[in-house]
């Protein structure tokens, strides 16, 4: 097996990670840790549902990178700033993922690596 490192070119690029590795050989598509960031690296706003549709945005478009959308992911975890609500966060991405029930969890965090991030949510795939 092999492993090839994802970036899409409408999101933001560093040295130190990929945004997504497809396994080659086995199917399997990890998309790393997506907060709500545009093309720059900037967040997006300070708003959790326009962080949460922005982050999904940029799941999808690792997994299309990949040949891959939602319908082919087996795993999704989001990550939340704690003491927010989190409706907001829940009705983003409903708009956005769609209805595709996979296995999911739902975490609070106290902090991020970034102050300004309200989000993260990373998946697992199997590309077809």
């Amino acid at each position: 097996m092999s492993l090839t490192h994802l970036n899409p070119s409408g999101l933001h690029t560093n040295p130190a990670f990929s945004q997504g590795v497809r396994i080659d050989g086995g199917n399997l598509v990890g998309v790393g840790g997506q907060n709500g960031t545009d093309s720059i690296g900037d967040v997006v706003s300070n708003d959790l549902s326009e962080q949460t549709t922005q982050a999904f945005r940029n799941v999808l478009a690792v997994l299309a990178e990949a040949g891959a959308d939602q319908r082919h992911v087996a795993r999704l975890n989001i990550y939340l700033q704690a003491g927010g609500d989190v409706t907001a966060g829940y009705q983003a991405a409903a708009e956005v993922w769609g209805q595709h029930p996979t296995a999911i969890t739902v975490l609070q965090v106290s902090a991020f690596a970034r102050p300004d991030v309200l989000v993260e949510i990373d998946v697992l795939a199997v590309v077809p």
